[in-house]
């Protein structure tokens, strides 16, 4: 029998658990399945709402029961193109023709065909299931229903929940003018993890620290020890701020909630003070999750500058939500981040209770991230430590720059096998661009050069680009 009917008839059996056992809620459910049936605070077609709300015309967010299989629902969930003709010929299975359901006929029938073809590590990813057969007398699987809580994303977690949370609360045409400051990702669509990242000795350990205390953070309010989890990331550009904040949330399955600060000049913006304090409100709304602050030294600027008084309205603003929000009362992990730490002032110093530098790369680490960017790649007689030596100051950013070089210059000779001196060439084109760049173009037009090309782009002197392009593409390998 092929994958395909093991996958269909998972769902089915799941389906089937989940609607019977009450005590099972949307957290039991694997993610691919729980996102076809879950619905975030939509409007009744009817506006009769769900019987409670005295005819709000808005459904609550949540799962209901039973839930129901259809062709289209078997589709999305397992990925399968035909789930019918999957199992068709099963005996336990059947359909109904008329309301294109399909069911099982004999459960107990599935179940054993079901625990004949799987083994531990797939019933980890179904608490639903693990906590059936856990309970089941004739099946001797090593697995708890715990266990598999704890390898399952939670619901905060995934993309459908954050949607309809935030389809909840802007309810309101005013309200969508601030989603221009804010940038929400779900953990699912972030493509890194702590592990494909090179961090020093110092990094790791105040990652491990802020982890342990996410984990105890109700022990910690006990002690009353409140004044944590604002971290600040300070380094130049390129070095892995915004990647590190964002593989933090993939790795600990939360949302990850970025602030677009520079986005409060600007002119499409109205009442920014309000936006502002509106921010916090959506981070608090999603906790736990993580706030990502970029371009930090911006409030600085401002603050000393003779800009607008609403501009300034609009940081004060920012200032006092950052101090009314916090870890352990709020679930909220605030990371503030800046490429220009001498620019900062002491009031926003003393907003974050720990700082992590982030260092351009020494020669050790350069092999490291070479090692990792590479991983995929056929290189003859590839020597990262003698790429590293040559590269002294670049960060992970400017290597991957130098190795989509050699990619691309290789592509032009139609080669997929890059050799040493393939990237070694692509360094020594890099260096070239790099002085071209910072050349002091006396009567020219220098921004002209760079203009449209995404070097220029990548190591202006404003710092990472608004739109972390090179964060997401190039920081992770640091």
């Amino acid at each position: 029998m092929s994958d395909a009917a093991l996958d269909v008839v998972e769902f089915l059996l799941t389906t089937s658990v989940y609607s019977d056992d009450r005590t099972l809620d949307e957290n039991d459910l694997p993610p691919s399945f729980r996102r076809v049936y879950w619905t975030g605070g939509v409007d009744d077609e009817d506006g009769s709402g769900d019987g409670d709300g005295g005819g709000s015309g808005r459904k609550p967010a949540g799962i209901s029961r039973p839930l129901s299989v259809t062709t289209t629902t078997a589709r999305e969930a397992t990925g399968v193109d035909r789930p019918w003709e999957a199992v068709s010929e099963l005996m336990f299975t059947e359909r109904d023709e008329f309301s294109g359901t399909i069911t099982l006929a004999q459960q107990g029938m599935a179940e054993e065909w079901f625990a004949e073809r799987v083994d531990d590590d797939r019933l980890l990813e179904n608490p639903t299931l693990a906590k059936h057969f856990e309970n089941h007398d004739d099946y001797d699987f090593a697995v708890t229903h715990e266990e598999a809580r704890e390898r399952n994303r939670p619901i905060q977690a995934d993309r459908v929940w954050i949607d309809g949370l935030l389809n909840e609360y802007f309810d309101e045409e005013d309200d969508e003018e601030m989603l221009d400051l804010v940038e929400v990702r779900a953990p699912e669509e972030v493509d890194m993890s702590l592990d494909d990242l090179v961090l020093t000795e110092d990094q790791q350990n105040e990652l491990n620290k802020i982890s342990k205390a996410i984990e105890h953070r109700d022990y910690l309010a006990n002690i009353g020890l409140r004044e944590i989890g604002k971290l600040l990331f300070v380094g130049p550009p390129g070095t892995g701020k915004t990647s590190t904040a964002q593989a933090l949330a993939q790795d600990m399955d939360l949302p990850f909630v970025e602030v677009k600060l520079s986005m409060i000049t600007s002119q499409y913006l109205g009442e920014t003070a309000k936006n502002v304090d509106k921010t916090f409100e959506v981070a608090k709304r999603l906790s736990p999750c993580i706030l990502f602050i970029d371009e930090f030294d911006f409030v600085a600027k401002t603050r000393r500058s003779d800009e607008h008084a609403a501009l300034k309205r609009a940081v004060n603003t920012l200032l006092k939500s950052i101090d009314n929000i916090s870890l352990i009362e709020d679930d909220v992990l605030l990371i503030g981040a800046t490429n220009h730490p001498d620019q900062l002032d002491d009031a926003a110093w003393r907003r974050f209770d720990e700082i992590i530098n982030f260092p351009k790369p020494d020669r050790g680490m350069r092999a490291d991230i070479l090692g990792l960017i590479t991983r995929t790649m056929d290189i003859d007689e590839f020597d990262p430590q003698l790429i590293a030596e040559v590269t002294e100051g670049l960060t992970g950013s400017d290597l991957r720059m130098v190795l989509r070089e050699a990619v691309l210059e290789a592509l032009t000779e139609d080669r997929t096998t890059l050799t040493q001196e393939d990237l070694m060439n692509a360094v020594e084109e890099f260096e070239e661009r790099d002085t071209l760049k910072n050349m002091d173009m006396m009567g020219g037009d220098h921004d002209a050069l760079v203009a449209g090309g995404d070097l220029g782009d990548a190591a202006s002197d404003g710092g990472e680009p608004s739109d972390h392009s090179h964060d997401h593409d190039h920081d992770h390998d640091h």
